[in-house]
């Protein structure tokens, strides 16, 4: 078992500002056009990506999103 940390009123020593060196919060969300489409698929594939995306707590469309996004990243590398 972790012991407990004390927190006391003692002085900290000599403290100095560090300068803000993380980028703004609109430069860390990487945006990439989307387009809506409509596709059918097997209720089979769908049944398991709903099962996989619950257990790792995500969306089944956000893996079946990044499968295909993966898919056409690995084949424009090798055309």
């Amino acid at each position: 078992m972790r012991s407990k940390i004390k927190y006391t009123d003692e002085p900290m020593g000599r403290l100095r500002v560090v300068k803000d060196f993380l980028p703004p919060p609109d430069q860390l969300v990487m945006k990439e056009e989307n387009v809506k489409v409509t596709i059918s698929l097997r209720k089979s594939s769908i049944e398991f990506f709903k099962r996989e995306a619950q257990k790792h707590h995500t969306s089944y469309q956000r893996m079946i999103r990044r499968l295909i996004d993966w898919y056409a990243s690995q084949h424009q590398k090798s055309a």
